[in-house]
This record gives structure tokens, C-alpha cells and sequence, in this order.
């Protein structure tokens, strides 16, 4: 697929493949790119994977990175002739401070979501803090599904970037 101006979603070690299927879908449903920051949890061959994705995995643009750093290297290249772009990370986390209805998104932001049962490691968050947000949870939950998360967080960034 040719490079072009739009969001990324990147899973850090995601554990759950039917989370992953379901996130690839709406990925599809977005035009956004899937990456995925090894170790994961299951194997991409996976049939449940592929089942939550359904028939959009094979329309799906995704890559698979061997870690943080290969995937910075891979992003930073990802749109070389676009006037020096330089991707924007906006990290997703229950600890952040920011509720993600008080962040400004641009079409080209990545969206960086952490496992199922670790989240992101606060390395990562501590390296941008002003772009670590919160998905608000008003009632007794402490969190949604990380598939829900990503829908939540990405259609933000639609509404937010897509002319009326």
C-alpha cells in the first residue's frame, strides 16, 4: 500500500488474538495501519484472530516489529516525502491525567495502546506525558475491553480530523 496521510494504531504486546481480530476490523474501517510490537501473545495464524477480523484481515495494512525501537525506525520511515514528518504519539493508559476529550488529533497520530494485562510500560509514559491519555470511566469499571479502547480512542480522532 502506498504511504499516505493517516492515523496508526499500534498494539504493544497484545495477548488476546480475538482483541486483535476485532482491532484490525475497525483499523479497515478507518483506513489506519495496524502495528504490532512483538512478543505478542498468540501466533498471527491464529483462527480465532483471523474469525474476530473476519473477512477485512485480508484488507488490512499491518506490520510486525521486533520491539519499541524497530517500531519508531519503522514509523519515522513510514512517509519519508511527507515534509519531514515526525509521528506523534498519543499513549493510552488508565493512569493517564488527561481524559482523550481534552486532546487535539491529527489524521497522521499514532495511537499507542499497551497488553491486555500490563498496559504500556511507564517508560513509555513518562516519555511523553502532555500526550498520555485516559479513556474517562465514569461509573465502577476500571477499564474497557482493549478492542473497545481502540475503537473508542480512534473514532475520536476521526470526528476530530475528518471534514464535514
Amino acid at each position: 500500500m502506498t504511504s499516505r496521510i493517516r492515523p496508526h494504531v499500534v498494539l504493544y504486546q497484545p495477548e488476546i488474538p480475538q482483541n486483535t481480530g476485532n482491532i484490525g476490523r475497525t483499523c479497515v474501517a478507518l483506513g489506519a495501519k495496524l502495528w504490532l510490537v512483538q512478543p505478542l501473545g498468540f501466533r498471527l495464524d491464529t483462527k480465532r484472530l483471523h474469525r474476530a477480523g473476519l473477512d477485512y484481515w485480508n484488507q488490512l495494512d499491518w506490520s510486525l516489529v521486533p520491539d519499541w525501537p524497530a517500531l519508531e525506525r519503522a514509523l519515522a520511515a513510514e512517509l519519508p516525502g511527507h515534509g519531514g514528518w515526525r509521528p506523534r504519539y498519543w499513549f493510552f493508559s488508565r493512569r493517564g491525567k488527561r481524559s482523550l476529550y481534552e486532546s487535539t488529533f491529527q489524521p497522521d497520530d499514532v495511537l499507542v495502546f499497551g497488553s491486555e494485562s500490563r498496559g504500556l510500560p511507564e517508560t513509555l509514559l513518562q516519555a511523553a506525558p502532555h500526550r498520555t491519555v485516559a479513556i474517562p470511566m465514569p461509573g465502577p469499571v476500571r477499564s474497557l475491553n482493549l478492542a473497545n479502547c481502540v475503537a473508542v480512542a480512534a473514532y475520536e480522532l476521526y470526528r476530530q480530523t475528518t471534514p464535514r
